[in-house]
C-alpha cells in the first residue's frame, strides 16, 4: 500500500431484515489507494454491508457509522454516495437491456453540451473506456445482444466514467474466462497505482491472492477477522477456514464414476443467431453423455457455450435450422420448453436473474414452478404439498432462509443458485445442463455443489456441465469437449487433459479429426 491513510471506517454496523439479522456489529477499515478484499460464504453478508455503504440501505434503515475521509457521512441513496465518489458495481447486472452499450455507460451521467446531450463525446470516450476493460464491441450495439460476461465488462466502464474514489466490486470477474479477469485484475491494478481504493468481494482466492493488500472475512453477519497480505502470498487455507469455520482438503469431491450407456446424443446441430442474419453460432455441433457422465463444455466468453444449451433447451435461443437429438436412442422432441422438460431435459442458466427465477416469487413458489402437476389436485394446488417439497430442498441443499415463504430477491446469489438448481431437481430429469452453476458461489457452497452434482450422476443422470473456469472443469467432468466460434473442436477424457491442451481446442476453429470416449 503506498497510502497508510484511512480513507474508510465501518463502525459497528447492524442491519436486520424481517426474520433475519444480516450484519451484527460489523467493524472494518480500508486504507486509502489499497485493495481490500472482503470474503464469506454466500449470505454472510458481504454483499449487505456494501449496499449499506454505497446508500442502497440509506441512513436510518442500519445501525453504525460510515466515516470516509474523516468525515462521518450518512447516505440518503446511491446518488448522494456517489457524489462523494463511492461508486459500487451488483454482483446482478443493472444495465438496461434495450439501450446501447454507449446509453448504458452515461445514463444518469449524460455528457452535455449547449443543453443537448454530446452524443459524438459520449461515443469516443465510450471506445476509450471499453478499451480499458478489454471489451472489442460497437458502442451503439442493444446490451441485450452481448453475453453476460461482457454486459459485466460494461458495467465496469460506467463506473470508471465517474469521478472515483472508492469503488467496489462485487463479484467482478464471476462471469467471465481466464484471459478477460486476468486483463481486469490488471485494470484493478493499474487502478490502484492512479490512486483509486477498491473493495473486492470475491469467492476466488488466487484473485485475490494476486491483487489484495488487505483481507476482511465475514461469516454469518460478523467480522471474523482482518488482515494485511502480501499480494501472490495470502494463505487461502486460512480464509476458507475463516469463512466456513474449518478445513476443506480437498476443492474437488473424490469420485469413483460408474458410466453406463449413452442416454443423450445431438448430431449436426445447426442454428443461426437471432438477431444477426446468416451468422451461425451452433456449426453443425455433435455431442453425447452417458448414464452417469459429468461432460463439461469448455470455451472462451462467446464461443458458443451457452447459446447451444439454449438452442437445445426448447430452442430457445436463436433461430434453429437443423440437426438431431435423441435420449435413449430414440429420437425426441425438443422444439418448445415444454416439451424438453416433458421429455426429461432441465436447464439451470448462467444468468440466473434473468432466466432462472422471478424474483417477485418466494423460495416455495419458485422450487415447484417447473413442475406444478406434481403438486396439484383436483384442478388445485395443494399447499402442503407444495411447502413440504420447497422445504425439504431447502434443507438438502443447505439453503440460507428462515422459511420458503420468504421472497426470492431477499436471498444472497448463492442461496438463489441453490433454489434455482431445487426447481430442476423437482423435475426428476435425465439430462441435466449445468450453466456456470458454480458463478458467484464461495468456495464451501462450491464444495456442497460439487457434491450434489456428483450425487445426481451417481443416480445415473446425464450431467453436461459449462464452466469458465478450467480448473472446475477438469476436477468435475469424466469428458470435456472445446468450443470455438460455435464448433466442436475436440473432446478428451479427464485423465489425459491439462489446462494447456485444453486452451489449444479452445483457440482453434478446426473441427477435430477424430473424438475419444
Amino acid at each position: 500500500m503506498s497510502d497508510t491513510r484511512v480513507l474508510l471506517e465501518m463502525r459497528h454496523i447492524t442491519k436486520e431484515f424481517p426474520g433475519v439479522r444480516a450484519l451484527d456489529d460489523v467493524t472494518m477499515s480500508v486504507h486509502a489507494g489499497s485493495i481490500h478484499a472482503i470474503c464469506g460464504e454466500n449470505g454472510a453478508g458481504k454483499s449487505t454491508l456494501m449496499k449499506v455503504l454505497s446508500g442502497v440501505y440509506p441512513h436510518g434503515t442500519y445501525v453504525g457509522d460510515i466515516v470516509f475521509d474523516n468525515e462521518v457521512v450518512e447516505f440518503k441513496d446511491i446518488k448522494s454516495s456517489e457524489a462523494a465518489g463511492i461508486v459500487i458495481i451488483h454482483q446482478e447486472l443493472a444495465l438496461i437491456p434495450e439501450l446501447s452499450v454507449v446509453e448504458n455507460i452515461f445514463l444518469g451521467n449524460e455528457i452535455i453540451r449547449f443543453g443537448l446531450i454530446d452524443r459524438d463525446a459520449a461515443y469516443r470516450q465510450t471506445l476509450e473506456l471499453l478499451a480499458r476493460v478489454g471489451l472489442a464491441v460497437d458502442p451503439n450495439v442493444p446490451v441485450k445482444n452481448l453475453g453476460v460476461g461482457q454486459q459485466q465488462l460494461v458495467e465496469i466502464a460506467k463506473a470508471l466514467s465517474k469521478n472515483v474514489r472508492l469503488l467496489i466490486l462485487d463479484e467482478p470477474t464471476s462471469a467471465l474466462n481466464e484471459d478477460d479477469s486476468a486483463n481486469l485484475l490488471d485494470l484493478m491494478l493499474g487502478l490502484k497505482a492512479k490512486g483509486i481504493t477498491q473493495i473486492m468481494i470475491s469467492h476466488k482466492l488466487n484473485e485475490i491472492a494476486q491483487v489484495s493488500d488487505e483481507v476482511t472475512v465475514i461469516r454469518d453477519g460478523r467480522t471474523v477477522e482482518t488482515y494485511a497480505v502480501t499480494a501472490g502470498e495470502v494463505d487461502e487455507d486460512r480464509i476458507i477456514r475463516a469463512m466456513v469455520g474449518r478445513s476443506i482438503e480437498s476443492r474437488y469431491p473424490e469420485r469413483a464414476p460408474s458410466i453406463g450407456e449413452t442416454i443423450f446424443e445431438v448430431r449436426g446441430w445447426r442454428v443461426e443467431h437471432p438477431s444477426v442474419p446468416g451468422r451461425l453460432i451452433c456449426k453443425d455441433s455433435t455431442f453425447h453423455v452417458r448414464r452417469g457422465e459429468i461432460v463439461g463444455f469448455a470455451g472462451l466468453m462467446g464461443a458458443g457455450r451457452t447459446e447451444l444449451a439454449r438452442s437445445i433447451f426448447g430452442r430457445s435461443y436463436g433461430i434453429f435450422h437443423a440437426g438431431e437429438a435423441d435420449l435413449h436412442g430414440r429420437p425426441v422432441d425438443l422444439s418448445t420448453v415444454a416439451k424438453a422438460i416433458k421429455a426429461g431435459i432441465a436447464y439451470l442458466p448462467e444468468d440466473r436473474k434473468t432466466l432462472g427465477v422471478n424474483l417477485l416469487d418466494s423460495i416455495k413458489r419458485t422450487t415447484v414452478s417447473a413442475n406444478m402437476d406434481a403438486i396439484i389436485e383436483h384442478g388445485l394446488i395443494n399447499k402442503d404439498r407444495e411447502y413440504e417439497v420447497a422445504d425439504r430442498y431447502r434443507k438438502s441443499l443447505r439453503t440460507k432462509a428462515p422459511s420458503v415463504d420468504v421472497g426470492i430477491a431477499t436471498l444472497s446469489g448463492g442461496n438463489q443458485q441453490k433454489v434455482v438448481l431445487a426447481k430442476w431437481m423437482f423435475t426428476s430429469p435425465e439430462v441435466l445442463i449445468l450453466d456456470e452453476p458454480t458463478r458467484g458461489i464461495d468456495v464451501g457452497a462450491k464444495y456442497e455443489i460439487y457434491r450434489l452434482i456428483q450425487s445426481l450422476a451417481d443416480e445415473g443422470k446425464a450431467i453436461i456441465l459449462i464452466s469458465s473456469e478450467l480448473p472446475e472443469l477438469l476436477g468435475m467432468s469424466d469428458r470435456i469437449y472445446t468450443i470455438c466460434e460455435g464448433r466442436i473442436t475436440g473432446v478428451v477424457d479427464q485423465d489425459d487433459a491439462d489446462q494447456e491442451q485444453l486452451m489449444r481446442m479452445m483457440t482453434t476453429t478446426a473441427s477435430p479429426a477424430s473424438r475419444r470416449g
